[in-house]
């Protein structure tokens, strides 16, 4: 299928590139023209207007700052959408998704919704994956170009699960980097360079990789037998990190955080069950 692509920041560029390389016709538009003119002496067709964007595919990609900038974009070519499958690949709530994917049905289109999880650099190789969600028959008759971009994995006919699905693990990635710094910066005090944690991070992040089967079969039992790494055990370490992280008068927001859940578990009674019972104080948290 040829492609539609709007917007053209380092991830809109990256699937625009990984389309033409696999020999599809791409059409392209900014909202600043600029960045289409490396694209364009790469083979990709400019386009003056959203609207003379949508009426060259089909299949119209979107690679926005959030789904706000959706409507600004389409809302005044909004006439031009009836026929179109349109693939949201902008970042934003579950919620926010399942608002936008009314909005394009009502003015005729189909929205799939997506996200990438790798980034620029790593789009349209072996190691890309994206996830989706919408309607199954559209996904299905455009799953063969999304591949392109990465491997697809749908996720279900709700529009908002792919949106979950990609906000749940950058929650993961976005906290996991937060940690390494905040370590880096504790370490720091005493002239430890971040270089010489590095090794020491990775088999500490493959002990936590070997600790994950479990603790998804406790979540998901909603069961949490104690263990040597119960809550209070647990509560008293991220106790002695904070306090570490104090005296070192760097930034505590982090590891008290960590603490007050460690707190909330003990307090409502599973100081003895495993650390894996703070995902019920976790999803209690308004």
């Amino acid at each position: 299928m040829n492609v539609t692509m709007l917007g053209l920041g380092p991830m809109g560029q990256a699937m625009v590139r990984a389309y033409l390389a696999a020999g599809h016709e791409v059409t392209v538009w900014n909202r600043t023209a600029s960045r289409a003119d490396g694209l364009a002496a790469e083979g990709a067709k400019r386009a003056a207007t959203v609207s003379e964007a949508l009426a060259a595919n089909e299949l119209v990609l979107l690679s926005l700052t959030d789904y706000q900038a959706m409507y600004d974009i389409l809302a005044p070519a909004e006439d031009a959408l009836r026929g179109k499958i349109v693939v949201n690949l902008s970042s934003d709530t579950p919620e926010r998704t399942r608002v936008a994917a009314e909005w394009l049905a009502a003015r005729g289109a189909e929205m799939i919704a997506g996200g990438i999880m790798v980034p620029a650099p790593v789009v349209g190789t072996a190691g890309s994956f994206v996830f989706y969600s919408g309607a199954q028959p559209a996904f299905e008759r455009i799953e063969p170009a999304l591949r392109v971009i990465g491997r697809p994995d749908y996720r279900g006919a709700d529009p908002g699960l792919a949106q979950l699905y990609y906000q749940s693990l950058l929650d993961m990635f976005l906290t996991t980097l937060s940690a390494f710094l905040h370590s880096a910066a504790l370490a720091g005090t005493a002239g430890v360079s971040a270089a010489t944690l590095v090794p020491y991070a990775t088999e500490l992040l493959t002990l936590v990789q070997t600790s994950l089967d479990e603790a998804a079969r406790n979540v998901d039992s909603g069961s949490h037998p104690g263990d040597q790494a119960n809550a209070r055990m647990m509560g008293a370490t991220a106790d002695h990190v904070l306090a570490a992280s104090r005296d070192a008068g760097i930034d505590v927001a982090l590891p008290a955080a960590v603490k007050e859940h460690y707190d909330r578990a003990v307090a409502a009674g599973r100081g003895r069950d495993s650390w894996t019972s703070l995902f019920e104080v976790v999803r209690s948290k308004a």
